[in-house]
């Protein structure tokens, strides 16, 4: 059966229009069919991505309130996007932004951003967060500059050898990579003021941990969150 893009809206919701419009011409990009439903039900055999309004407030546990997200016991099991209200919801230029683990990258985040980035004529920015190690602590003072850089040398060869086979696989699509000593969630935010679409990877079955609730409280863009083995 034919994928689609689902939207999922309720036509009396004050961010219905941006949640269509966002579809639509992502449906548009893809060159897919593009329903307007009230709640998506999967379809056996199809592949969707499920584009839905971003909840407007959250439970204590981060589960999202008021949207077709799933709650806190899951994370899609399809690409799912949530669009803000407002006119940055809209926003087709600028960067994708892609938020990725070297260490146990999503093959499916990455491909679902590197393939958004090159439908769109769009630079993709890709950003891996890292801490200092554990024995660092352990330290007197403020860690010595060189023990500093040489860590983030080894997270920069990280990040470098996940993008490699992706930068041969689109070569049409440039690519800016950036390792940040922060929390996965404040460096996203921190790059994605001018993003078209920030891309996170989850795993189906799992909670939705720290960073996807923090994007989705605080960021004025539209947020994928792509499952591993996501085909969409």
């Amino acid at each position: 059966m034919e994928r689609m893009i689902l939207a999922c809206a309720d036509p009396s919701a004050r961010d219905h229009s941006a949640v269509v419009e966002w579809a639509r011409e992502e449906a548009r990009l893809r060159r897919l069919p593009m329903r307007v439903v009230l709640c998506p039900r999967p379809e056996a055999g199809m592949t969707h991505i499920v584009v839905c309004a971003m909840p407007w407030e959250a439970a204590a546990d981060g589960r999202p309130l008021d949207s077709c997200l799933p709650p806190a016991g899951g994370v899609p099991d399809r690409p799912l996007v949530a669009v803000p209200d407002g006119p940055a919801s809209s926003c087709r230029s600028g960067k994708v932004l892609l938020g990725v683990d070297a260490r146990d990258p999503s093959d499916s985040a990455i491909r679902f951003a590197f393939d958004s980035a090159r439908i769109r004529g769009a630079r993709l920015h890709v950003v891996h967060a890292w801490a200092l190690p554990s024995d660092a602590a352990a330290w007197p003072f403020d860690v010595p500059e060189r023990e500093r850089a040489t860590w983030e040398d080894h997270e920069v060869q990280l990040l470098a050898d996940v993008l490699r086979p992706w930068r041969e696989k689109y070569p049409e699509v440039a690519v800016q990579e950036d390792v940040l000593l922060l929390e996965p969630a404040q460096a996203l935010l921190h790059h994605g003021e001018h993003a078209a679409l920030v891309v996170v990877g989850g795993k189906p079955g799992t909670e939705w941990g720290e960073v996807v609730p923090a994007l989705l409280r605080e960021a004025t863009h539209p947020v994928a969150v792509v499952p591993t083995r996501a085909q969409a």
